[in-house]
């Protein structure tokens, strides 16, 4: 699979990915996690793309990012809470963006098995 993926769809993904690792590390204020995360979602990336086509990680990556816009706002209130020290027992998220994020996922995924065609 990793041949039918032409250059341009490398650079999507390679562009898609540095724009969700700035969202993430805007909307999670942790140094720590600035420094890991992008390590960890190029190591995924590195890991599935060769296993299935690039444009199914760079699209999902697209839909986890937009499935993500509507909690930033209690990423960022949780993340600025740990820092403190305050740690809650359960960190409630709300069910429809729990159900935004995993419809604009699957999206991302259905549209990336269709460009595939």
């Amino acid at each position: 699979m990793i041949g039918t993926a032409d250059g341009g769809w490398w650079s999507a993904a390679a562009v898609i990915t540095a724009l969700h690792c700035s969202a993430m590390a805007a909307w999670i204020p942790v140094r720590r996690f600035r420094i890991v995360y992008p390590f960890a979602i190029v190591g995924c990336g590195a890991v599935v793309a060769p296993a299935v086509d690039v444009r199914l990680y760079a699209l999902s990556l697209v839909g986890l990012t937009v499935g993500l816009w509507p909690t930033r706002r209690l990423l960022t209130l949780w993340s600025h809470e740990i820092g403190r020290g305050v740690t809650r027992e359960r960190y409630d998220w709300p069910r429809s963006h729990l159900a935004f994020c995993v419809l604009c996922v699957t999206g991302g995924a259905i549209a990336a098995s269709v460009l595939a065609r």
